[in-house]
């Protein structure tokens, strides 16, 4: 291991700490190796870093070789937002899923087993999990990865999922503070505005964060949206009545608090990420989020060299840098005399861990039968190939866009000769533009029977309008919703699986082909 350069004052040292920077490649470039000589405590690891559980094991052992407590965090929800998982689709179900079972045991099960396979490849942080109260439901980035819309059973996954993931040797991070599930606004591209009173927020939005809290949640997460009830000025990552008043003083919480991606539009469209990440840790925040999309040397330097300068110019309080800086290796310590399981092994699956995310997939699924059966048990399988249209609105950042989703390839493996076709809303009126995708898939499919697959429909006019093609002309139609259900059910047999995990996408097929896993 290579000690801190000595070189490196203790200002810039500290500024190098409370970075949590990404990068590109599967390796460690050899910028990132020196900073962590210099006083860098902590990586982010995004799909583009992770080819396999023996390489990401590499790459963590890497980058213990230069410095033995980094911190090496990652965005693993399971569910729609993998990057264990990044090119297959996740062998969990995520967030909503597990609350449309609500089966506190099982929720932490998952939990655990994820986080003992990212112990097992050397990760020691997971930016998870989501404890967002999805109460708007046109909300477009949140969504299934919420547990789900009603506060308390919100509040009780996410205390189970916290206990679960920690147990297994990974600090979860706990987000986003204080709520992004009330808005229509994706903080990726603008700063969302929740309109609530504070008695609304202290009953709903924050009661998932107290459950955390109490669980132990080793860290916080910080959203970038503005609630005037709290702070009518600056939006949350960078307000201090929100992280140091409420958090802090009112809630009583003393872990890291990190924020979420400074590069995401919200802060950098508005404040810049150097003015941003300097009024962050001035607010009460300890480590800076930054690397989904920019992954480089310069953007690390520009960063530290902005908080050392905010320093000297008295703007940013040393002392606050210094504590800030000494919560992330607070939290370096935890997770080093935690250790990682006696079970270790990079892409080992015990027997429990291979079946538990299935498993929970089959007990989510939600199955509708048409007005003429009796049960979704009248319904006859399929036992020829199908033509699966699915269609497809556009990914959120969170989710990407890289990671396949849909029903099509399990049914392959069950109904071989199954075809798939992908739609999309177009240019123009979304009524037209649903109408025409919907004749566009009666067209491809000819005289197989189709399975629709949609997700959030009630978020998108267009997918509503490709199904009423289909269904008009096709009612013998099966329909997969793989977002969250919030549509009326309807085709010859509707099938809700509460994400687009690759899991969930088994657990449909399974009941389209008469499969008796489910």
């Amino acid at each position: 291991m290579t000690t801190l350069a000595s070189g490196t004052d203790t200002l810039t040292r500290d500024a190098l700490t409370v970075l949590q920077p990404g990068f590109t490649g599967t390796t460690a470039p050899d910028w990132l190796l020196r900073r962590l000589g210099e006083g860098l405590a902590s990586v982010g690891l995004f799909g583009r870093n992770i080819a396999s559980p023996g390489q990401l094991a590499a790459l963590t052992a890497q980058l213990r070789a230069e410095r033995d407590d980094v911190l090496v965090a990652i965005d693993e929800e399971g569910g729609d937002v993998t990057r264990l998982e990044v090119r297959s689709g996740s062998s969990f179900p995520g967030n909503h899923a597990l609350g449309a079972v609500d089966d506190v045991e099982l929720t932490q099960q998952v939990a655990h087993e994820l986080g003992r396979r990212l112990a097992a490849c050397g990760v020691n942080l997971n930016w998870a999990p989501s404890a967002d109260v999805n109460s708007d439901p046109r909300n477009p980035v949140i969504g299934v990865r919420s547990f789900g819309a009603d506060t308390a059973l919100t509040a009780r996954h996410t205390a189970a999922y916290v206990t679960g993931l920690q147990s297994a040797g990974v600090a979860a991070c706990t987000k986003h503070f204080p709520g992004h599930g009330d808005t229509a606004v994706d903080s990726h591209h603008a700063l969302p505005r929740i309109g609530i009173s504070a008695d609304v927020l202290a009953e709903r939005e924050l009661t998932p964060f107290r459950a955390a809290i109490a669980a132990g949640t080793r860290a916080v997460m910080s959203a970038h949206i503005l609630v005037p009830a709290l702070d009518p000025d600056r939006p949350a990552t960078l307000s201090r009545r929100i992280l140091t008043g409420l958090l802090r003083g009112e809630l009583g919480y003393d872990g890291l608090i990190v924020t979420d991606g400074m590069e995401m539009r919200a802060i950098a469209g508005t404040y810049g990420i150097e003015r941003g990440s300097v009024l962050a840790i001035a607010a009460g925040a300890d480590a800076i989020c930054v690397g989904g999309g920019l992954a480089d040397e310069a953007t690390v330097q520009r960063l530290r060299d902005a908080l050392v300068g905010a320093v000297r110019v008295g703007e940013l309080p040393e002392q606050r840098l210094a504590e800030a800086a000494e919560r992330v290796r607070a939290l370096a310590r935890w997770a080093g005399t935690t250790g990682r399981p006696a079970d270790g092994t990079p892409g080992a699956q015990g027997t429990q861990g291979t079946e538990v995310g299935l498993h929970a997939a089959r007990r989510a699924l939600t199955v509708t039968a048409a007005p003429g059966l009796n049960s979704p048990d009248a319904f006859e399988p399929l036992t020829e190939p199908p033509y699966v249209a699915a269609f497809t609105p556009v990914a959120n950042i969170a989710v990407g866009d890289e990671t396949p989703w849909g029903v099509a390839a399990e049914l392959v493996h069950l109904l071989p000769g199954t075809v798939t076709g992908s739609f999309s809303a177009g240019d123009g009126p979304e009524t037209e533009a649903g109408e025409s995708a919907g004749r566009a898939a009666l067209q491809a499919a000819g005289p197989r029977r189709i399975v629709a697959v949609v997700r959030d429909e009630h978020r998108h006019p267009w997918m509503a309008s490709a199904l009423d093609a289909l269904l008009a002309a096709r009612p013998d139609t099966i329909v997969v919703e793989m977002g969250v259900p919030q549509a009326a059910p309807r085709g010859a047999l509707h099938l809700a699986t509460h994400g687009a995990a690759r899991v969930c996408a088994r657990a449909a097929a399974e009941v389209i082909a008469g499969v008796k896993g489910w």
